[in-house]
């Protein structure tokens, strides 16, 4: 008994067909469930709202007419205005103040960073008499607060003769960032295979050439680390500015901040409006360097 062809396809459509389910996928290992990472991402939102907050409301209250704006802070977007910028850097001594914080900041920059990846070179590749005591002695300095070493340090400059000058300022943030960036740069440099110095001393390098030749260009994003920490330490410092900077030309910007506010007022507005203009500078660095930052911090804790 023969079946024709279409008899079969007859049953064959009759006949349930059992339903293709795919294998639930496995998560791999360290891969978080959909919860937790939801939760995650929702906790990375809230912090990251709570500290831009502050600095939108200080932008926001820049535009307000009155020094008496931030109490009434709804009552700004109706008449904000540019008045407060254009007062602060035509009518005030803005433009010395951004000149002397240039100064200063950029000065402290590169001294702190070529004292501090010299220092950290040095440690992470030869060995000598107190390279240990060394790098704890540099961090035990930093145990120490502004205020106990202000009265020695204006003492050492004026016995010196670097008060009311760049650079003893330059050299007292320089106490502050070198300790920190040695350190940073020291563990940089340990994770720098040694045998790019041996190649550099057998193609004829001296030590400080291999160093500048070889290992620089290989230690960018650490030396950006540094020179990011050194940048902003010096431009938003306030207590070493203001005590060892005596005369108002030679304020920083952090200093000249502190004009706008008196025995028997305070103009928040104008304050608002200069530290919305500081602040640009700092942001700029962090935005050419920010590729760097990761790979420099976690490069560093890695071996420190």
């Amino acid at each position: 008994m023969t079946t024709s062809t279409s008899d079969t396809t007859q049953l064959t459509a009759t006949v349930p067909q059992a339903p293709l389910t795919a294998a639930p996928r496995r998560r791999l290992r360290g891969e978080s469930s959909p919860l937790a990472s939801a939760l995650s991402h929702g906790i990375l939102i809230v912090a990251s709202l709570v500290a831009l907050l502050p600095i939108a409301y200080i932008a926001y209250i820049s535009f307000g007419p009155d020094k008496m704006d931030y109490l009434h802070p709804g009552g700004i977007f109706g008449k904000a205005t540019f008045s407060n910028y254009s007062k602060v850097l035509f009518h005030t001594d803005f433009f010395t103040w951004f000149g002397n914080s240039a100064i200063v900041a950029g000065g402290t920059t590169v001294f702190g960073v070529l004292t501090a990846a010299t220092c950290g070179y040095a440690v992470s590749r030869m060995r000598f008499a107190g390279h240990r005591p060394l790098m704890w002695t540099l961090l035990v300095t930093q145990m120490f607060p502004v205020t106990v070493l202000m009265v020695p340090l204006y003492g050492i400059l004026s016995d010196l003769k670097l008060l009311d000058g760049y650079l003893g300022l330059i050299l007292v943030y320089s106490t502050t960032t070198v300790p920190y960036c040695a350190w940073l740069l020291k563990g940089y440099f340990d994770t720098i295979p040694v045998e790019i110095d041996e190649a550099g001393r057998v193609d004829g390098l001296t030590p400080f050439g291999t160093f500048w030749r070889l290992i620089v260009p290989l230690a960018r994003p650490g030396l950006a680390v540094a020179a990011f920490y050194s940048f902003l330490t010096a431009w938003a410092e306030v207590a070493y500015a203001s005590t060892f900077m005596l005369s108002s030309g030679k304020y920083t910007l952090a200093v000249g901040l502190q004009s706008f506010v008196s025995q028997y007022e305070s103009q928040w507005n104008l304050m608002a409006a200069t530290s919305v203009l500081i602040a640009l500078p700092a942001a700029l660095v962090f935005y050419l360097v920010q590729r760097h930052l990761v790979s420099g911090l976690t490069a560093g804790a890695a071996k420190s």
